[in-house]
């Protein structure tokens, strides 16, 4: 009997991955399950969602050699381990950041944290504002105003070893000259700077010390030191209250990122403490979400 040679066995497609990898997630209660499923196809496919959204119409097949690598990435993100993790990165405005074990994820909410503090330090009448941000994390903040408004100076301030890593890694991916890196605690972070500052900005820990997160995102992968704030999650605040009057000139602006809840007691700090104009802003979903002041 002649030999037969087995039909060839048809590429999955991509629709058919995406709609599995939806059905998987939303099963794990991963918050954006569409999202999440094209974004983690589109890094092992090395495109854009854009890019999967449009083989999913094409009717493209996905290729064998990307199956194994997507499989134990999905598996990974059905126990909740966080999507930018898995991919190694994180949008915040123009940048992408490196981000993983260790520092805390910048959010989308932050975005108009930087905004805010972009905007005043553009409002300065000065051919080399300066700007600092303390605890810097990633480093979203500092190298937002740093690329987005490239005569200032800005100085950028983490104590975390853990963190830090990340920090040198972004600021020698994006190679903003202008942003000086410090690993210091921030109350202690640049005495040169005494009185020069134009902008203090900070995402601190703001989450009250039992008010565990319910998200395991959260819980369980973003570092509780860049978490948790003390009995009433302002610890943190009260520091950079003090320590920004320290570095701030007259008319100088602070920006702090808080809880939705946490806008009047930081009002209230922050004016005890001698600011005046305390003002409270909201995000894109009219949360509160940032508190500014001046420095008389």
């Amino acid at each position: 009997m002649p030999e037969t040679s087995s039909p060839p066995v048809a590429l999955a497609r991509v629709a058919d991955i995406v709609r599995d990898t939806v059905r998987r997630f939303s099963a794990a209660g991963v918050p954006d399950p569409q999202v999440d499923a094209e974004l983690l196809i589109a890094h092992v496919l090395e495109t854009s969602r854009g890019g999967v959204q449009a083989s999913a119409v094409r009717g493209d097949g996905f290729p064998d050699a990307a199956v194994a690598a997507l499989a134990s990435l999905v598996d990974r993100r059905c126990q909740r381990e966080p999507l930018q993790h898995l991919t190694g990165v994180a949008p915040f405005r123009s940048l992408e950041l490196a981000v993983g074990p260790g520092v805390f994820v910048p959010r989308p909410e932050t975005e108009m944290v930087a905004q805010l503090a972009i905007d005043a330090l553009r409002a300065v009448a000065a051919d080399s504002p300066i700007a600092v941000d303390l605890g810097t994390g990633s480093g979203a903040i500092a190298l937002a105003m740093a690329t987005e408004v490239p005569h200032a100076r800005v100085f950028a301030a983490e104590n975390s070893v853990d963190a830090f890593i990340w920090t040198k890694l972004n600021v020698a991916r994006v190679g903003a000259e202008n942003l000086t890196l410090a690993f210091a605690d921030l109350a202690v972070a640049f005495p040169e700077l005494d009185g020069a500052v134009s902008v203090v900005a900070s995402n601190p820990p703001y989450v009250p010390d039992d008010a565990i997160p319910r998200d395991p995102e959260v819980r369980l992968y973003d570092p509780p030191a860049a978490l948790y704030g003390g009995p009433d999650g302002l610890d943190a605040v009260r520091r950079l209250s003090e320590v920004g009057l320290r570095l701030a000139h007259s008319g100088g602006t602070i920006v702090i990122e808080h809880g939705e809840w946490q806008g009047a007691a930081i009002r209230d700090i922050l004016t005890a403490d001698g600011w005046s104009s305390a003002a409270t802003h909201t995000d894109l979903t009219m949360r509160d979400r940032a508190t500014t002041a001046v420095r008389p």
